[in-house]
């Protein structure tokens, strides 16, 4: 386990050639983008949890090479030598070799926390722009061929969140909806849909960044002012949002004062056992939520898989823990222990189905079940003033990091591609079978589908994933797989050190000259102003 979370990651700035066993389909053209945590010792200081070592985004096509996100982050702890900004589980304290003023500023301007721009989560499309996310109220720009960091934007400079999800959603036209958290603001805790367009009128005029005409879509008010749920993604059908409100809560006034008590944020998060699951339903033409207060058992969720509707029910498909212990697993004290150590510290991710009928029948009787569909065994129970309490159907136990063919996104589908443990699996919900990967001491990344070119099949396409390995003897490769038979087409190795990344995208036919950057929104708008620059 020491070689995949216990060091630090190397910088590979000049593209290089992969090694190709197999065959890769001549028509897979485009780059594979890919996010994670790379580094956890800066000088002689270290990181604790593993959700916040500093980003390296490593971009594998037909070449493979990474780069450190140089955040602001990024740039003050490398130039102190030593953790200077608080992540999640690591809070970072003066030097002690500065003055009492020095070290009585810090203090306070920890009581009220400015959150990290390490941004390690995932990569977000934006029109032309590609952003490099995390959970906070920052992204970063990044150019997408060179890796280089570009702008750093502020998300509460257009809308009122201090956090954010890095698993947006996007329509058909690529526009953005993605949710945030407003705390405390005007009295009010409350959880943001916004929306980013896809593009934005306005002819040649410079500075039309979609990212600066985000809108506020709708928002949900919390059921605690100073403890909003913590949430890690969301789901969305054609006419719908489904927005889970968990019992894993942010305590907001010890957040203010963790500084000062010499505590982390990450134990400003807590699990309530005690607490329901608050299911909110939005119309998204009506912009509001449905009257009917769904609600289930406590849980934790970190990936909605899908969601969809039939006859007159929403049905959503997520990942759930029994708890928050997932988080606990992922400090660094912890990864260093065996595998069949860490295994015991956290409940096994469950792939649930809830289904909610999106009309009530104000004569159904209480306790009745309020969903007829023959397609799933997840029930809705009829309760007293409009409450549904919802039994989900448990589907396949054991698997995360959950991707679908993203043109069912919304829609009725049948597969899901992710990841389990040492396997990469496909799973079928119609038939409740799955097909799997494996290779010794091999460890897969997230899996990534890509449709054939005018795939009519759900799963006609390819599988990609980056692999890791545990020993030091076998290359880390980029697995090529069939989607539809699960069977190895290729893999493509590099003799470079890679680390186990978290989330990322595929950009089909960019396929970039290794000698030539691609311009960058910044570098376009300088060129077309040096074109219509007067003469003298």
């Amino acid at each position: 386990m020491d070689i995949i979370f216990g060091r630090n990651k190397k910088e590979q700035l000049e593209p290089l050639r992969a090694r190709v066993t197999g065959k890769i389909p001549a028509w897979l053209q485009g780059t594979l983008l890919r996010n994670g945590p790379g580094m956890h010792t800066v000088g002689e200081t270290r990181y604790n949890h593993w959700f916040r070592w500093p980003g390296l985004a490593p971009q594998l096509h037909n070449q493979r090479r990474s780069k450190y996100l140089r955040s602001d982050t990024y740039n003050a702890n490398i130039e102190a030598n030593r953790i200077v900004v608080s992540e999640f589980g690591t809070m970072a304290y003066p030097d002690p070799c500065k003055n009492i003023f020095s070290k009585a500023f810090s203090y306070l301007s920890h009581t009220i926390p400015d959150f990290t721009d390490n941004c390690l989560i995932n990569i977000m499309k934006c029109g032309e722009d590609f952003c490099a996310t995390t959970e906070t109220n920052y992204i970063r720009k990044i150019n997408p061929q060179t890796l280089e960091t570009l702008e750093k934007v502020d998300y509460r400079k257009h809308v009122a969140v201090n956090l954010a999800t890095s698993h947006p959603h996007y329509d058909d036209a690529g526009n953005v909806l993605n949710i945030g958290t407003s705390i405390v603001d005007k009295r009010k805790t409350k959880y943001v849909i916004f929306k980013i367009p896809a593009t934005v009128s306005g002819g040649g005029k410079k500075g039309l960044s979609p990212l600066k005409h985000m809108e506020v879509f709708c928002s949900i008010a919390s059921h605690s002012l100073l403890s909003p749920s913590y949430y890690h993604s969301f789901g969305v059908t054609e006419s719908y949002i489904v927005f889970l409100e968990q019992p894993f809560k942010m305590d907001i006034l010890k957040m203010a004062t963790a500084y000062l008590q010499g505590a982390s944020w990450a134990s400003c998060l807590a699990f309530h056992r005690e607490d329901k699951t608050y299911i909110h339903i939005i119309d998204q033409r009506t912009r509001k939520s449905v009257l009917t207060k769904f609600y289930t058992d406590p849980m934790v969720v970190f990936h909605h898989v899908n969601a969809y509707e039939e006859d007159s029910c929403l049905l959503f498909d997520v990942t759930a823990y029994e708890d928050s212990s997932l988080y606990q697993l992922f400090y660094l004290a912890n990864l260093k222990k065996s595998f069949e150590e860490n295994s015991r510290l956290t409940s096994v991710p469950a792939l649930k189905r809830f289904a909610v009928p999106l009309h009530m029948d104000k004569n159904a009787e209480t306790g009745s079940n309020l969903i007829k569909l023959s397609s799933t065994t997840a029930r809705a129970l009829k309760e007293e003033e409009d409450q549904v309490y919802c039994q989900p159907e448990l589907l396949y136990e054991g698997l995360e990091l959950p991707r679908i063919n993203y043109a069912h996104n919304g829609k009725r589908y049948r597969y899901v591609f992710a990841a389990e443990v040492q396997w990469n699996i496909k799973y079928d919900i119609l038939t409740k079978s799955s097909l799997k990967w494996g290779e010794v001491h091999c460890w897969p990344a997230e899996p990534v589908f890509v449709p054939t070119p005018g795939a009519e099949d759900e799963d006609h396409g390819i599988i990609l994933s980056a692999i890791v390995s545990t020993d030091p003897q076998k290359l880390p490769f980029l697995l090529v797989l069939d989607a539809k038979t699960f069977t190895e087409l290729a893999r493509a190795s590099v003799d470079v050190e890679m680390h186990l990344d978290l989330h990322g995208l595929f950009i089909p036919g960019a396929d970039w000259d290794a000698g030539k950057q691609a311009p960058s929104r910044e570098e376009r708008d300088r060129a077309a102003e040096r074109r219509v620059a007067p003469r003298t």
